[in-house]
């Protein structure tokens, strides 16, 4: 992870339109598990935010979005970008960077983006998978089937002292184990036994 990219400290023009607070997923919009992920987040757990804190919306943001994702932007509260020039300023900008995957393969770049940004995540477990970091302390995750998501999101609206300090955590995290130098350390030292 590169965090002199991905620093959230950066001032980035903000993207969004004047509203409430936003939360943010982003990737490819035509890939198979991104899809149901956000077709799952708008149906099942924006609605249950949303009850409690109408002002809120969901932006999903990435190139290609396919039919499905292009019709959850005429939800109430949903913004669908298509592919944008730079991720950076929708993350920075928004409360929470929501992870609701699903279906999930390998490290998710997305979850790391915005721990490196400093931007508190909430992850469902299969989003979670592979990722160095300490559920609770350096981002939040939900149960296997989502449960409970809706209620960690809120949470730290709520809250924004502790989802800063969470963004915080989760960014000294990244520091400490997944930088460039720390992940090839290891290939140094066998190059240099060869």
């Amino acid at each position: 992870m590169d965090l002199d990219y991905f620093d959230g400290q950066r001032q980035y023009p903000d993207p969004y339109p004047p509203g409430g607070p936003v939360l943010v997923f982003t990737g490819m919009m035509d890939y198979r598990a991104n899809v149901d992920a956000v077709c799952w987040f708008a149906d099942k757990v924006l609605p249950e935010i949303r009850a409690r804190h109408g002002q809120v919306r969901f932006a999903i943001v990435g190139a290609k979005p396919d039919e499905r994702v292009r019709r959850l932007g005429e939800q109430a509260g949903v913004i669908v970008t298509g592919r944008v020039a730079d991720v950076r300023p929708y993350v920075a900008h928004a409360a929470v960077a929501v992870a609701p995957l699903r279906i999930a393969r390998g490290i998710q770049n997305k979850v790391l983006e915005a721990m490196a940004m400093a931007r508190p995540v909430v992850a469902t477990a299969q989003a979670f998978e592979g990722i160095d970091a300490e559920p609770g302390a350096d981002l939040l995750v939900a149960g296997g089937d989502g449960d409970g998501f809706a209620d960690m999101v809120c949470r730290l609206l709520e809250y924004p002292g502790e989802a800063a300090a969470l963004g915080a955590r989760g960014r000294r995290r990244l520091s400490g184990h997944y930088t460039w130098e720390r992940q090839l350390a290891p290939l140094v030292s066998i190059v240099e036994g060869a």
